[in-house]
């Protein structure tokens, strides 16, 4: 069954899309027609309707995510293809309501918001309902693969192997060695995928040539010199293949255009969340009477320092540091506006004054500026744009994802910025309201079962002809 099922896999998962995106169109239609009779039959407002839904539909899926069962859990896809789809219908109904207006605006009307409502809840009862039984059947056909890593110490393998163990289902670890070992080769041929972390970058290239000779899946994590070859463009000179990096800030025309998507943001989502603000603030004021404000140093573009604005979340005249798992400092209305990021919300003043930028590489305290530099010395680079209220890293990271893994993702920013790319990850950071472990602090136990032996007390295996 498993065999018959392998050979028309794509085919399958297109079918299984297309019904997906089918049945949320249909279920918009078929809904919305009891108020819009224009849709309920063949006309103008009808191919009108569908054009819309399935472009913006479309579109917004690229940024928060598509049906990719099988690479991801059910709870983010889910979560990322619900406010896809809310969003989409929002815009979808709007069309049809202005449609309806015709040529008089003074017609306009929000007719059957209740059928919108009933709308989106069905929809993603269908979304919950492919998701669950997409990613049952993908593990059906499919058995976790198994995984080598290669790493240089326990504590990389801690870190690598606990976030293998979160995708159980996808990747199971059968062996781990150091990058240095003579019984790489025959490891890499029993395994169906290899992960690297940490591993110098001039130690990769045999044992990505390994993986590639023997068909193997290779996943590794990028230093510098990675980041700037992905964002190289390819170039012929005269007839010698090159790739081409030019190392170079924002233009003019960015800056200009990014300080005022900067103002008109933090404008508008200032008076839109100053419900949030007050509410916020008055919690923290009648929990124990102290100054609702929190106000540190941080570094900004060329290491300028600032103080950052914040919804006070510890108590007073406590030591200052970043927060831990079940830190006693957090007061109880803290917990709830750190869970919920409105606690962040004063920073728009930061962003107003000029201080941040609405998308950029998040500040961090003066002292762990200094100390991550000292351990990783590109850890500068970040301060070669403004600090930024949101970003790739906080996005795709959590409040405890090493220094070294915000970092590379701080650099993909940089070096991949575009005024799109940030209107994508203003639009993806709603997202992270509804990660869970997006907070997660530092103090999480992440150690594993697996242990690292070095390279010298490996037991030697003689290698593959």
């Amino acid at each position: 069954m498993k065999k018959h099922l392998h050979k028309f896999e794509s085919t399958l998962w297109l079918a299984i899309k297309a019904l997906l995106y089918f049945s949320l169109l249909i279920t918009f239609i078929i809904v919305q027609r009891r108020e819009n009779i224009g849709l309920s039959r063949l006309s103008r407002t009808m191919g009108i309707t569908v054009f819309t839904f399935v472009i913006v539909g479309l579109l917004l899926m690229s940024v928060y995510g598509t049906y990719d069962v099988g690479r991801r859990k059910s709870k983010p896809i889910i979560y990322s293809m619900s406010l896809a789809v809310l969003c989409t219908d929002v815009i979808t109904y709007f069309q049809v309501m202005i449609m309806r207006a015709n040529t008089n605006i003074s017609e306009f009307r929000l007719r059957g918001i209740e059928l919108l409502f009933i709308t989106i809840v069905i929809q993603i009862i269908i979304i919950i309902v492919f998701t669950y039984a997409g990613n049952a059947l993908f593990f059906l056909i499919h058995e976790p693969e198994k995984c080598c890593v290669v790493t240089s110490c326990q504590d990389s393998l801690d870190v690598i192997a606990y976030a293998i163990g979160r995708f159980k289902k996808q990747y199971q670890i059968s062996s781990v060695l150091d990058y240095r070992s003579e019984n790489i080769e025959p490891k890499i041929q029993q395994a169906e995928t290899v992960f690297m972390y940490d591993v110098p970058a001039e130690h990769r290239i045999r044992i990505m040539r390994l993986c590639y000779r023997y068909k193997v899946n290779v996943y590794f994590n990028p230093y510098l010199e990675d980041i700037m070859e992905v964002n190289a463009t390819h170039y012929v000179l005269d007839d010698v293949y090159l790739f081409n990096k030019n190392i170079k800030s924002l233009t003019m025309e960015q800056r200009i255009v990014k300080r005022v998507l900067d103002i008109a943001l933090s404008l508008f989502l200032g008076v839109l969340s100053s419900p949030l603000w007050l509410t916020g603030a008055l919690a923290v004021k009648l929990y124990d009477g102290g100054p609702i404000l929190f106000k540190q140093e941080r570094a900004t573009i060329h290491g300028r320092r600032f103080y950052v604005y914040k919804l006070r979340t510890m108590k007073e005249n406590v030591e200052n540091y970043s927060a831990k798992k079940d830190d006693d400092r957090i007061t109880g209305p803290g917990r709830f506006l750190r869970r919920t990021r409105i606690d962040e919300l004063p920073q728009l003043f930061n962003v107003l004054k000029g201080d941040m930028t609405f998308v950029g590489p998040r500040p961090e305290m003066i002292k762990n500026v200094k100390n991550y530099t000292k351990e990783l010395p590109e850890f500068r680079y970040r301060l070669r744009v403004k600090a930024g209220l949101t970003g790739y890293a906080q996005i795709s990271g959590k409040y405890n994802t090493t220094p070294r893994d915000k970092l590379i993702m701080d650099m993909m920013y940089i070096e991949q910025f575009s005024i799109l790319r940030d209107i994508q990850l203003i639009l993806q950071t709603a997202v992270v309201l509804f990660r869970s472990d997006s907070t997660e602090a530092f103090g999480k136990d992440k150690k594993t079962e697996y242990k690292f032996i070095p390279a010298e007390d490996e037991p030697k295996e003689r290698a593959a002809d």
